[in-house]
């Protein structure tokens, strides 16, 4: 039976529903399974595809699609959350984008398995991203509408726990079903993306918006989705800037895994496979610790700025270490200072940037878009800028030409360390 909704006025920022068990376990099942939809393809499959589709030119391959479905998911999510928060859907604001979105990505899933040539994968992987960046535009907005101030940083760790597993799970289920079919290694995560995606809608009690208290939208209206001011909104201008920065540093191991693993670790592919799921484990134990420990002491300390700048730099560390790797055991060590880094910022900084919104009542799903296109851009860029760094000739530890991983994690050591200095400068937050 599907959950009653909520209809609430725009009241001050504390006015906010109790929090229940319930919704934070459907809540993280949702996010688990967008993540195993979208991050399977990201860290293995795409980079499977790319060598089986143009085994010549597979980096640039995989950079193409990559950069061009980021493009699509950046426009998606902000014009998403847009939409959601003008729904007068009489069963909620949130529930239509939900479902809509996680449909429409597992059908850019489906062309993503069965593509024959690269304008397919593109096709197929730029509708994955709309859909997916659409659902998690609807997501993000269940923060300010359902999750008491104090409670995020608690919130926010389940969801990074939840994260690190769709990874984890991901990797896992992703390599062993790449063996026996790469289509069923795209398909059986999708599926489990829209169920989980649906079983949280039935029983997410939504917010209902009065079709009386909806504002008028045009294409201005639609435009103004992807800007804020940062002159009157400074604290969630650098907390955009650190979002940016650390998606740019975490996009390096992300997207080139298994060709850091084959070409500078000198792994075969059929070993690299099976190395990915053990490194994505291990970051996920400390992820998940990370996540479980950092997000409620940031609500018990009242502090954010802290976990975050120091969740920065650890991962910082983790990126230098697995630069200078030549051997498993020094890219298992530079996984877990990854994973470490990156479980307590995500714990913290999603708490952070809830806090910062500059309209949570009105615009929150729109806002968060926002702060999600700061996850996208980088989607696009880094696999734009990738080959710029990997094809300079000098410090590499590789003898694959077009190889030179040294100086790409370096650059997103940088990256890393830049997303603690924009966490600094905000105020509103402690």
């Amino acid at each position: 039976m599907t959950a009653s909704p909520v209809i609430r006025k725009p009241g001050p920022p504390g006015d906010t529903p109790r929090l229940g068990a319930r919704f934070v376990l459907s809540f993280g099942f949702g996010y688990f399974g967008l993540w195993l939809g979208f991050l399977t393809p990201v860290m293995l499959i795409l980079q499977i595809r790319a060598e089986e589709i143009a085994p010549d030119s597979k980096s640039g391959t995989l950079s193409l699609v990559l950069g061009v479905g980021a493009v699509f998911g950046l426009l998606a999510n902000p014009v998403a959350g847009r939409l959601s928060d003008r729904c007068t859907w009489r069963l909620g604001m949130r529930r239509p984008i939900l479902l809509a979105g996680a449909l429409l990505g597992f059908a850019g899933l489906l062309l993503v398995a069965v593509a024959g040539g690269v304008p397919m994968l593109l096709i197929g992987w730029s509708l994955a991203q709309i859909g997916c960046n659409a659902v998690l535009a609807a997501l993000m907005a269940l923060m300010p509408d359902h999750v008491p101030q104090g409670a995020r940083g608690r919130v926010s760790g389940l969801l990074g726990v939840a994260q690190a597993l769709a990874a984890t799970a991901g990797a896992t289920v992703g390599g062993a079903l790449s063996e026996v079919s790469t289509a069923a290694a795209v398909l059986v995560p999708g599926s489990v993306m829209v169920v989980a995606v649906t079983v949280m809608c039935l029983t997410l009690r939504d917010r209902v918006l009065p079709a009386a208290e909806r504002t008028p939208l045009n294409w201005g209206d639609l435009m103004r989705s992807f800007t804020f001011s940062p002159r009157r909104h400074p604290d969630f201008a650098w907390a955009w800037l650190s979002r940016f920065a650390i998606f740019m540093a975490i996009s390096a191991v992300l997207n080139y895994q298994l060709f850091y693993l084959t070409d500078q670790l000198g792994l075969v592919e059929g070993h690299a496979t099976r190395i990915i799921p053990l490194g994505v484990m291990v970051q996920t134990v400390v992820v998940v610790a990370g996540s479980a420990v950092f997000g409620p002491l940031s609500d018990r300390t009242g502090r954010r700025k802290v976990f975050v700048i120091a969740a920065a730099g650890v991962a910082a560390a983790g990126l230098l270490v697995l630069a200078l790797a030549t051997a498993l055991p020094v890219y298992f060590a530079g996984m877990v200072l990854i994973g470490l880094g990156q479980g307590i910022y995500f714990a913290v900084d999603m708490a952070l940037v809830t806090d910062v919104l500059p309209d949570r009542e009105r615009d929150a799903a729109k806002d968060l878009g926002v702060i999600n296109v700061a996850n996208l851009l980088p989607q696009s860029l880094a696999p734009a800028m990738a080959p710029v760094f990997l094809t300079i000739g000098f410090g590499t530890l590789s003898s694959e030409p077009g190889s030179n991983y040294l100086m790409l994690f370096a650059v997103g050591a940088l990256f890393a360390v830049l997303s603690a200095v924009c966490i600094a400068p905000i105020r509103g937050v402690r």
